[in-house]
């Protein structure tokens, strides 16, 4: 798309959320980027700045900010249809209910508490009387639902 001169992308997503509007279904599609989209300036970046609906540039120093064609080119790939589908969130969430798969508490239920590196996950278990904080590999537990 076109704006004053400029070749722009704003990308968006598609959300499995429908909505009613004025009683017909309606597909939300949101910004991917809220608030900002990708502005390909070839020269004169100066008069980018005050093209219609533009509140400013990102700068980098003293120029615009520059986002690889490489960075564009990805983005593009991911869309169907002129949206963006993005990966549904990871049920593992602070607060959600886990069960231990392996080790000395199988079966034992406990309460995710945080990631940690290398693919490993602390959990909070009931031992002895009191909450305790746990470490494990993130392949032996589950979300319970």
């Amino acid at each position: 798309m076109a704006v004053a001169g400029y070749e722009t992308y704003y990308p968006r997503l598609i959300i499995r959320d429908q909505r009613i509007r004025h009683g017909r279904k309606v597909v939300f599609q949101p910004a991917l980027f809220p608030g900002y989209a990708f502005v390909l300036i070839q020269l004169q970046w100066h008069a980018a700045r005050w093209a219609p609906g533009t509140l400013g540039l990102i700068m980098d120093g003293i120029g615009p900010a520059k986002v690889p064609d490489a960075v564009i080119a990805e983005i593009r790939r991911r869309e169907v249809d002129g949206l963006i589908e993005l990966a549904p969130p990871s049920p593992l969430r602070r607060g959600a209910r886990v069960r231990i798969l392996r080790g000395p508490f199988t079966g034992h239920l406990a309460i995710f508490a945080d990631m940690r590196p290398r693919q490993r996950v602390e959990i909070l278990l009931q031992l002895l009387g009191g909450e305790q904080r746990v470490t494990l590999a993130k392949k032996d537990i589950e979300v319970v639902r």
